[in-house]
């Protein structure tokens, strides 16, 4: 319950604060759930509060990779770009600022994992895997 609602929330301030400064990047602002349940069932892991919360988190993160994204592309097309030219000029200026927030988490999930409890330990990796999933969704499939 407390998964769902918080991704209702995010959808909602998706909506009404990206709408206000008129982003498209709702559509793209999910980790895709295939890819997220196929790899958590894999690793023969329980999905707990602490695991929905890396989730959102993720998600979180997701929603920021697009915004960025879209920003510079826009940017890029004030500048006078072709479409084409934008969307693979606003790539190449996100990718480094996402992937270093990107392998941050991840160095910080990591230290999560190996000093944490169990239930630290779950909020790890599903954190980690989330923003890895986030990763190639965002950067690498474009």
């Amino acid at each position: 319950m407390a998964g769902l609602l918080a991704t209702i929330m995010v959808i909602i301030f998706m909506i009404f604060l990206l709408q206000a400064f008129r982003s498209d990047s709702r559509p793209c602002a999910c980790p895709e759930p295939r890819p997220f349940n196929g790899r958590y069932g894999s690793l023969n892991a329980t999905l707990t509060l602490p695991g929905i919360a890396g989730i959102i988190l993720a998600i979180g993160m997701a929603v920021d990779s697009n915004v960025l994204m879209f920003e510079r592309m826009r940017e890029e097309i004030r500048a006078g770009k072709t479409p084409r030219a934008a969307v693979e000029g606003g790539y190449k200026k996100a990718f480094w600022t996402i992937f270093d927030s990107h392998v941050t988490t991840l160095i910080t999930a990591a230290v999560l994992f190996q000093f944490g409890t169990g239930p630290i330990k779950g909020f790890a990796v599903a954190l980690s895997l989330g923003v890895l999933i986030n990763l190639f969704t965002a950067l690498i499939r474009h």
